[in-house]
């Protein structure tokens, strides 16, 4: 089913991945899953993405091209990239002696789900719809708008909380910590966590700090291959306008040449005078 629908959503926006990219970073989305959780856990998960598996599939990371993954498969490609990452700068901290108090279940949980909001909502309702304004498209670069029919209004890290909840998904303390406090001090409610003052009140894991660090480097990574894509499609529109231009000048002067009364005005007013 969801190939169908990549194949429909491929068709009617642009997108640097093709159908089969898209088809093997879910893949690569459901054997992490299945090679990094167990028992209970591994089959709620399995529960959740497989209902979801029609939507996420084809979920951007963002609405804008300015902003990173607006495209068809965009939002599983960034969480692949943001679990990749994780355990890169995980490894990072540590080889400098990082204290590192978290196992790799919790750190690839707290990765896989910080955006997991950007989905929907439980009932159906795609977290981002396809701009239908033309004037936002082309002057603000707006893929997709935010969806005005969810089931209620919440913020991307508390509904990917509810979302969790709602298939009876237990956290530890440091995969909630991880995920709630993804986008840093980008989000106000992390102010309190991040820039306490009271040395008890510091966070006693770094798997915030890793998850954050890991979301923006992935984030700026995509926006850094997006405008290294777009302008290269730009420098390739221009050969085409130039090429164009040159065929158009090329055809314009021979039939100058051609014309001997032309020729003779020219020569009149630039050249040899017509005898």
């Amino acid at each position: 089913m969801f190939e169908r629908r990549a194949k429909t959503l491929s068709d009617s926006l642009s997108s640097t991945h093709t159908e089969q990219q898209i088809q093997d970073n879910w893949k690569e989305l459901r054997t992490i899953i299945n090679n990094t959780f167990s028992g209970d856990r591994l089959e709620k998960l399995n529960k959740l993405y497989d209902d979801f598996e029609n939507r996420m599939v084809v979920a951007p990371a963002s609405a804008k091209k300015a902003f990173h993954n607006a495209m068809v498969g965009g939002y599983v490609e960034h969480i692949l990239h943001v679990v990749k990452m994780s355990r890169q700068i995980k490894e990072v901290w540590e080889s400098n002696g990082a204290m590192i108090n978290f196992t790799d279940e919790e750190l690839v949980f707290a990765a896989m789900h910080h955006d997991l909001g950007k989905i929907g909502d439980v009932e159906g309702n795609d977290y981002y719809v396809i701009q239908d304004n033309d004037w936002r498209v082309k002057n603000m670069g707006e893929i997709y708008t935010h969806n005005d029919n969810l089931s209620s209004y919440m913020n991307v890290t508390d509904r990917a909380l509810y979302i969790l909840q709602h298939y009876g998904l237990k956290m530890s303390e440091w995969e909630y910590l991880g995920l709630k406090l993804a986008d840093g001090l980008y989000e106000d409610a992390n102010e309190k966590y991040l820039k306490g003052y009271n040395p008890a009140w510091r966070l006693k894991s770094n798997i915030a700090y890793i998850i954050h660090q890991a979301d923006m480097m992935a984030t700026h990574t995509e926006y850094d291959e997006w405008h290294r894509e777009d302008k290269k499609e730009s420098q390739k529109v221009q050969k085409s306008v130039n090429k164009i231009k040159d065929a158009v000048d090329t055809e314009v002067k021979e039939k100058f040449t051609k014309s001997t009364d032309a020729k003779d005005i020219f020569n009149e007013l630039f050249g040899e005078a017509k005898k």
